[in-house]
């Protein structure tokens, strides 16, 4: 099975900055897509980026234009680079892996973005 370790969240001012980070961890798996959800209070969990094996990227609409994913296929990493944040992007953050088999989830960590 697959175990995902995030980091980078935290307590950020408006038009400021944050870099999560993933590592995916196990065997015996093969990983098509690896990307970021997040889920503020009382809200749905909603797709923030992604990024397949095949080279397919795709952002949330929201999120176009100040946040950057890239993925390291060979070290199972990827990466959420986040500018410009604004209190709406506060939600916890959950990293994502798709495998030719399943779904696999992270903790998830707190971005708060607050004056």
């Amino acid at each position: 099975q697959v175990q995902l370790v995030e980091s980078g969240g935290g307590l950020v001012q408006p038009g400021g900055s944050l870099r999560l980070s993933c590592v995916a961890s196990g065997s015996g798996f093969n990983i098509n897509a690896m990307g970021w959800y997040r889920q503020a209070p009382g809200k749905e969990r909603e797709l923030v980026a992604v990024s397949s094996r095949s080279g397919g990227i795709n952002y949330a609409d929201s999120v176009q234009g100040r946040f950057t994913i890239s993925r390291d296929s060979a070290k199972n990493t990827v990466v959420l680079q986040m500018n410009s944040l604004k209190p709406e992007d506060t939600a916890v953050y959950y990293c994502h892996v798709r495998t030719i088999w399943s779904q696999y989830w992270g903790q998830g960590t707190q971005v708060t973005v607050s004056s």
